[in-house]
């Protein structure tokens, strides 16, 4: 699953690949942009664990759970 978040003024957004389900983040996203919470908290599919505050938070993209395709199609 892509995970891109934009940050409030900053010109890059943060992407990476997490194993979560969509409904695992977005309960967490909701979560936290609804005040249960400071920071929102994903880890990726590494396990390295991403900490973001909730007040820099412009926006959170979600894709699809499809791996990509490698090559051409004839």
């Amino acid at each position: 699953m892509e995970i891109r978040i934009g940050i409030v003024n900053a010109p890059r957004e943060l992407s990476f690949e997490s194993t979560q389900s969509a409904s695992e983040i977005e309960s967490a996203v909701s979560a936290a942009l609804s005040g249960d919470s400071a920071t929102l908290e994903l880890r990726d599919e590494h396990g390295s664990l991403f900490i973001v505050p909730t007040a820099g938070i412009a926006y959170v993209q979600v894709g699809s759970e499809e791996s990509r395709r490698v090559g051409f199609v004839a």
